[in-house]
């Protein structure tokens, strides 16, 4: 129904691609938590960072559904922080630029970020607020032809070792979320300073806490208008949370294959554990519950490529497939047994990974508030104009 033979030689060859020129490398990257630059630049000469870009920046310009095969390949490699690295690149920080940037920012920065050549990262959440985007406090004065920027970010995916940031700031703080707007921050201008966070999963990715220190930009690096910032960050979070529901569905249904061939080869009393009723029922429960997200997923893939704007049901999707990515690896860490707690097989890093799913991209307990307003105080949540 979605895919053509297309979209599957691409499956094919990014599959293949990941084997060869990532996989090797990941246990690596997860120990000393840092991803070294050649991967940046091989999946830019790949063409991976373009795939639903304007071909006038390098892109590829194709649909949505080659996203979705590149958010699911990376899922089964068992890199949860390498899969973040990539996908908030591509689509956290490369989004904004493609969305509001200037020409001259995007024949920059773009067409940079698509060819491997620099690392972006998006600074939203700060150390007072995280899901509450509302409650920013840095901020934003203009002075002259120049904005001065003052405060900090954390939780931020390539917050070490990006080359630019996209910061939100408030530049009427009396406005409160009326009064934010969004800037291009190289990582070179004075006043810029990050520091690793340690973290329970995602070990490959460098998580950071970023300080803005009177740091100042030109007034050109503004991106779209004055003021608008919170409605572009509330616009672009329905692609961010259906990224996190693709990847919850599609690490989900990897472990459930993992555990599925631990479990035909390993004998309990005379006989395989998939043959116990108890364990293939709960096996069969878990698979339906994936089926079940995955179809969503992909019905929401088709509707926003459409135009379609799909707060609601994004937000819904990162809710229920992240739910069920956890209890999934729950249950087959169990299967496994005491080896399931054993670092040498996948499930250990998986059970992190995933737990970080109904956390990132605003809550799981924030998106009920936000699906209950949308379904019982009939709010409607329109894109920005």
């Amino acid at each position: 129904m979605f895919f053509t033979e297309e979209h599957d030689q691409f499956r094919q060859g990014f599959r293949d691609f990941l084997q060869k020129e990532v996989v090797p490398h990941i246990e690596k990257w997860e120990k000393d938590g840092t991803i070294e630059r050649f991967i940046w630049k091989k999946f830019g000469d790949m063409g991976y960072f373009g795939i639903n870009y304007p071909e006038v920046y390098g892109g590829l310009n194709l649909d949505l559904f080659f996203t979705t095969i590149f958010l699911e390949e990376m899922q089964r490699i068992n890199s949860g922080g390498f899969a973040a690295a990539m996908w908030a690149h591509t689509f956290l920080a490369m989004t904004h630029l493609k969305a509001e940037a200037s020409e001259e920012i995007k024949q920059k920065y773009l067409t940079a970020s698509i060819a491997g050549d620099m690392i972006g990262c998006l600074c939203v959440s700060e150390p007072f607020g995280g899901s509450d985007v509302s409650a920013m406090r840095t901020t934003a004065v203009k002075e002259g032809d120049s904005y001065i920027i003052n405060g900090s970010k954390t939780f931020i995916t390539n917050g070490i070792y990006s080359d630019y940031l996209i910061v939100a700031a408030k530049t009427a703080p009396e406005l409160g979320n009326k009064g934010m707007s969004i800037f291009l921050v190289d990582r070179d201008t004075a006043g810029i300073s990050s520091a690793k966070l340690d973290k329970l999963g995602w070990r490959a990715s460098d998580t950071a806490e970023i300080s803005f220190d009177n740091v100042k930009i030109p007034a050109s690096n503004l991106m779209g208008e004055e003021g608008k910032g919170f409605f572009y960050i509330m616009q672009h979070f329905a692609l961010e949370r259906l990224i996190m529901g693709i990847n919850a569905h599609a690490r989900a249904e990897y472990a459930i294959e993992y555990t599925l061939q631990y479990m035909s080869e390993r004998t309990a009393f005379g006989k395989t554990i998939d043959k116990f009723q108890v364990l293939r029922h709960k096996i069969a429960q878990h698979a339906s519950n994936v089926e079940m997200v995955k179809s969503f997923n992909y019905m929401i893939v088709k509707r926003l490529q459409d135009g379609e704007y799909v707060v609601k049901e994004a937000s819904m999707s990162k809710l229920n497939a992240t739910r069920i990515s956890d209890e999934v690896m729950y249950d087959c860490l169990q299967m496994l047994g005491g080896y399931g707690y054993m670092e040498e097989y996948k499930l250990a890093r998986m059970f992190r990974d995933s737990r970080l799913g109904p956390i990132g991209g605003g809550t799981s307990e924030i998106l009920c508030e936000i699906i209950a307003k949308m379904i019982i105080d009939k709010v409607d949540y329109k894109p920005a104009t």
